[in-house]
C-alpha cells in the first residue's frame, strides 16, 4: 500500500486529465467483445501492487474499454453528465461509506436526503404533499410503486402503458407476474386515454418525455380516468423531469401533480454522476405498508421513519450528498442556464435538419431530443449509423417508430458545445455521401 495523500492526488489529477480531454477521445469504444478479459490476469495478486499500478492499467488497458459518456460529443440514449461538484462529492461519498440501514445509522445521509429531495420538489414545482427519496434508478422506482400499486388491489393484475414507454413497465410486470397491457398512440405519439381500459389495472405508467422520440402523454386525462377507476398513476419522467426547473415548460408537466408518484432521474439531465434517481409519492403511507419490515435486530426506540421502510433495499448509500453538492454548486440559475443551452442546441439541430434536402425530422421536438433520419431504407439509415459510429467522433443511437428505423440526437453533457453539434452534422452529411 502506497500514501493515501499521494494516491489521492493521482486520482484527482487522473480524472481532472481525462475530463479535460474526453473530448479528444473515441466516444464509442472501438474494442471487441472480450478484449479487456483477455489483457487483464485470470486472478487477483498474491502480493500487494501500488496505486500508481492501477493507475496505469486503467491508462493502458481499461480506457479503450470506455465508452466516454463524459465526451461532449455523447449524443446517443439520454447524456449524462458526472459535473466536477458531483465527482468530488462521490470521493466524500466513497470516504464516509455511510450504511442507511436506518435512520440512526447514519442520521445526516436520511434527513440530507430528505431535504435534497424536498428541495428539488421545489424547484421543479410539485406540491408540498409529495415525499421523496432517492432510488438507484428509474427502473427500481417503476418497481416500487408497481408493487405498492399491487398490494393495493391484489384483484387486479394487468399494468397498463404506452406501447412507446419504457421498458421498465414491462419489466415490472414481468416480476411482479402481471399482465402488461401496450395502450397504442396517437398521430404524435402520445397513448390514448380512451384505449387504456383502466378498471382492472394497479398501475398506468404515463410517461413524459418517452425514451425513443421524448413524447408527451396525456397527464390531465390520463389521471381523471385512474382518479375515477381508483388506479395507481406512476408518471415517468426520468430523462424530461429535470426540464420542470425551467418556468417556461411548465406547461409540459401539467397533471403531474396528480400522479401517485413520479420519477425524475437527476443524473440524466442535471449534472449528478449514475446512480441517483428521486421517486416522489403524495402516499408515503402506502409505501411504509408495503414496505416496512423491521425485524428485532433492527428495533430502535427512535422517532424517526427509516427511509428503508419506504423503499425495496435495507442499506442505502449516500447518494443525496452528490446531489446536494450539485444542487448548491450551480444553483437554480446555473441548472437553468445549461438546459436552455440544450435547448436551443437541439432546434438549432433540427432547423439544420429540416433545411437539407434529403432528409427529414420525424417528431415533434419537446425536449433536447431530435429524431431524424435521411431518405432511404431503414438498412440505408442503419448503415449510416454505424460507419458513424464507427469514426469515433461521435456517438449517436437509434429507435423504431412509425415502422421505420429513426436516428436520434440526444443533447444533455454539460460540457457539449455548438462546436460539438456542428461536428455531429457535418459527420452525418459526410458519411451520408460517402455511403
Amino acid at each position: 500500500m502506497s500514501d493515501f495523500r499521494e494516491d489521492g492526488a493521482l486520482a484527482l489529477e487522473w480524472v481532472a486529465s481525462y475530463l479535460e480531454r474526453a473530448g479528444e477521445l473515441p466516444v464509442l469504444s472501438q474494442v471487441e467483445p472480450g478484449a479487456i478479459r483477455a489483457a487483464l490476469p485470470g486472478a487477483a495478486p498474491d502480493d500487494p501492487e501500488p496505486f500508481s499500478a492501477v493507475v496505469d492499467d486503467l491508462d493502458s488497458i481499461l480506457l479503450p474499454g470506455i465508452t466516454h459518456w463524459q465526451s461532449p460529443r455523447f449524443f446517443a440514449y439520454f447524456a449524462t453528465t458526472g459535473s466536477e461538484p458531483g465527482v468530488l462529492a462521490e470521493l466524500l461519498v466513497a470516504g464516509l461509506n455511510q450504511v442507511g440501514i436506518l435512520w440512526r445509522t447514519s442520521p445526516a445521509l436520511q434527513e440530507l436526503e430528505e431535504v435534497t429531495v424536498d428541495w428539488l420538489r421545489q424547484l421543479v414545482g410539485l406540491p408540498a404533499e409529495f415525499r421523496g427519496h432517492i432510488e438507484d434508478t428509474a427502473s427500481t422506482g417503476v418497481l416500487a410503486a408497481a408493487i405498492v400499486a399491487r398490494s393495493l388491489t391484489p384483484d387486479r393484475r394487468v399494468l397498463v402503458c404506452s406501447e412507446h414507454a419504457h421498458s421498465v413497465g414491462e419489466k415490472a410486470a414481468r416480476l411482479l407476474g402481471l399482465e402488461l397491457r401496450k395502450v397504442p398512440t396517437d398521430d404524435v405519439y402520445r397513448m390514448r386515454p380512451d384505449l387504456m381500459r383502466e378498471h382492472d389495472a394497479c398501475l398506468v405508467l404515463a410517461t413524459i418525455g418517452t425514451t425513443g422520440m421524448a413524447s408527451l402523454d396525456p397527464v390531465p386525462e390520463i389521471a381523471e380516468r385512474c382518479a375515477a377507476a381508483g388506479t395507481w398513476l406512476h408518471v415517468d419522467a426520468a430523462y424530461a423531469g429535470s426540464a420542470a426547473i425551467l418556468p417556461e415548460l411548465h406547461g409540459l408537466f401539467a397533471g403531474w401533480e396528480r400522479a401517485d408518484s413520479i420519477g425524475v432521474n437527476p443524473h440524466k439531465w442535471l449534472g449528478v454522476p449514475m446512480d441517483c434517481s428521486v421517486l416522489w409519492t403524495r402516499r408515503q403511507e402506502e409505501f411504509r405498508a408495503a414496505f416496512s419490515l423491521v425485524p428485532e435486530f433492527l428495533r430502535s426506540p427512535d422517532d424517526a421513519l427509516n427511509l428503508s421502510e419506504v423503499s425495496i433495499p435495507l442499506g442505502r448509500r449516500f447518494r443525496a450528498l452528490k446531489l446536494w453538492a450539485v444542487l448548491r454548486c450551480y444553483g437554480r440559475r446555473g441548472l437553468q442556464e445549461r438546459l436552455r443551452e440544450h435547448l436551443r442546441l437541439a432546434e438549432l439541430f433540427e432547423s439544420w435538419v429540416r433545411a437539407q434536402p434529403g432528409w427529414e425530422v420525424t417528431a415533434p421536438r419537446h425536449f433536447s431530443l431530435v429524431c431524424f433520419r435521411r431518405e432511404g431504407s431503414d438498412a440505408d439509415n442503419e448503415r449510416l449509423l454505424g460507419s458513424v459510429n464507427d469514426t469515433g467522433e461521435v456517438f449517436l443511437s437509434h429507435t423504431r417508430f412509425a415502422d421505420r428505423y429513426q436516428l436520434r440526437m440526444a443533447i444533455g453533457n454539460f460540457r457539449t458545445t455548438e462546436e460539438d453539434v456542428r461536428l455531429a452534422w457535418d459527420l452525418l452529411r459526410r458519411e451520408a455521401a460517402a455511403l
